[in-house]
């Protein structure tokens, strides 16, 4: 009210409407503010319902594939049962337009990356191209934390590089509906540089449902120290009992993979120890156990450990193939090498049968030709002489400059 001059009998003066006006600025201010973190979160709300209702359908249709490949047309499919991911807070909104066609769905985001606070969250494949991006490294040195929802795990192997070029400080990995459904998987974060905790949710990761899983992650990533799986403290006995379950597997990796393959995954400093572990010798002198506790306390992976790797679908698929076209090479090379090789035999025996009659025909050749030794020696000359000619006028040739 602006034009207002007294209020409870006081005159108002400028100063107070001036700070009024800056009140009610901030006010206005702070009301745009919350209207727009509203309209942030309702956005980011309905984001991740569409990349759930999204995944849930991949998921299905994959399951629905995998079903009908097995020919069990008489029997039910087996969908995947699990839910879309709900939130509490759903309204009757977002209801509606998670029952609508998938079309529908297309106009809203399908992947999705915050950062709150230390931690960055992505949620749908195509959030994984955020790591392309340009982080600035104030952004970048706070994330310590790294959330994964509604991303297939095969994807985000591909990725881990970048991961950790590009945050450095992180220490804690968390996976979502990822797909996890193998302990072999746990292999590929290997390639982290560091990492203190690892959560995987039940929830679209089959792979906590086996006993043994969190014994399995503190053996193959003994070198890291993890200090927490899912939320619970990591002892000194969990440690002892991971390596006593699966130290044999190590050996075992390492003793029947080929030689070349086991010395091609280190570098030349240990190579040394690694022959050692191949030769049995690591076990007679004690290496093993020294190996791998120094390892642990200088953060290095064990070269046994590291001889159990993880491959992605596609990049197996990639190595079949490579392997078929090199066997397919190598087998056109040996024929081709065979073929010659006969050809070659078949020519000599064809030789050692002609030789003898060839070898007559030739010395009486040669025997009528210098019969006559008169006429032969006449026959030599006019060859050198033709011989001689023909080089004069090749000669004559090069040195005219417009010779053809």
């Amino acid at each position: 009210m602006m034009q207002l001059r007294q209020l409870d009998m006081k005159r108002i003066t400028e100063e107070e409407r001036r700070m009024a006006s800056i009140a009610a600025r901030k006010e206005e201010e702070r009301k745009r503010e919350s209207h727009r973190q509203t309209l942030l979160k309702e956005k980011k709300r309905l984001t991740i319902g569409n990349i759930a209702r999204q995944w849930e359908i991949q998921q299905n249709q994959i399951a629905l594939e995998a079903s009908l490949n097995k020919d069990k047309e008489n029997e039910p499919c087996q969908i995947n049962g699990s839910a879309a991911y709900v939130f509490p807070e759903e309204s009757r909104s977002l209801d509606t337009i998670l029952s609508s066609a998938v079309q529908g769905l297309s106009v809203l985001e399908s992947h999705l990356v915050e950062v709150e606070g230390d931690t960055l969250g992505l949620y749908g494949a195509g959030a994984l191209e955020c790591l392309d991006r340009n982080w600035s490294v104030q952004t970048a040195g706070i994330i310590a934390t790294v959330s994964f929802m509604f991303i297939e795990f095969d994807e985000i192997v591909q990725v881990l590089a970048k991961l950790k070029t590009k945050f450095p400080n992180c220490v804690h990995l968390k996976f979502k509906e990822t797909n996890l459904v193998a302990l072999q998987q746990f292999n590929a974060l290997a390639e982290m540089h560091r990492m203190e905790q690892l959560t995987v949710d039940p929830q679209g990761n089959p792979v906590v449902n086996f006993t043994l899983w969190k014994y399995y992650i503190l053996f193959r990533l003994n070198h890291f120290n993890l200090q927490k799986i899912n939320g619970e403290k990591v002892t000194e006995n969990d440690i002892v009992k991971a390596e006593r379950l699966f130290g044999i597997l190590a050996y075992v990796a390492s003793s029947e993979l080929p030689h070349y393959r086991m010395l091609s995954l280190f570098g030349e400093s240990r190579r040394k120890q690694f022959h050692y572990l191949l030769e049995g010798k690591g076990k007679k002198s004690g290496i093993g156990s020294e190996e791998s506790s120094d390892n642990r306390r200088s953060g290095g992976e064990s070269t046994a450990r590291a001889t159990l790797n993880y491959m992605t679908k596609d990049f197996h698929m990639e190595k079949l193939e490579e392997i078929k076209e090199r066997k397919t090479f190598c087998q056109t090379y040996v024929e081709n090498l065979v073929k010659e090789a006969a050809d070659i035999n078949m020519k000599n025996e064809s030789l050692q049968k002609l030789w003898p009659q060839l070898f007559i025909e030739l010395v009486r050749d040669a025997v009528l030709e210098i019969r006559n030794k008169n006429s032969y020696m006449k026959l030599c000359l006019q060859r050198i002489t033709e011989q001689k000619q023909y080089y004069k006028e090749v000669l004559c040739a090069k040195k005219r400059p417009n010779a053809a």
